[in-house]
């Protein structure tokens, strides 16, 4: 895979830049308190006709629900965000969402390491691999 052109990295931090209120916004008006989102990731393709966005929500537990209705509404955000880099884009790409897990990812393994489930110490939580 190759490295990302400036104009990529430049196209993707203005998104993740007003992406991020776009977002809040939507669900504090949708009812939505206590929940925190954050675009941790924006990747723009070659073309730049599709950015894929990946989010991080909390709580984990609403995050299913929460990324169906961004999803849903994509064209809505796209339109809203087109309004917001009239200036700075022509066109404004495709927007695809995914859920950024890798946060859960790594406090499971810190979890894992302070707590009482040590791979290292029991090697028989792991999984059992067998050749056959």
């Amino acid at each position: 895979m190759e490295e990302e052109s400036q104009r990529q990295k430049k196209i993707g931090s203005v998104l993740q830049r007003d992406l991020v209120d776009v977002l809040q916004n939507a669900a504090t008006q949708g009812g939505m308190q206590g929940v925190l989102i954050s675009v941790t990731k924006v990747k723009v393709t070659v073309d730049l006709s599709v950015a894929k966005v990946y989010l991080s929500i909390f709580p984990n537990n609403k995050a299913a629900t929460l990324i169906d209705g961004i999803k849903s509404n994509a064209p809505l955000i796209r339109h809203e965000l087109a309004q917001r880099t009239k200036n700075q884009l022509r066109r404004m790409p495709i927007l695809e969402f995914f859920v950024d897990d890798s946060l859960e990812y790594i406090d499971n393994i810190d979890k894992s390491l302070k707590g009482g489930d040590n791979p290292i110490k029991d090697p028989s939580i792991l999984d059992k691999r067998k050749k056959s």
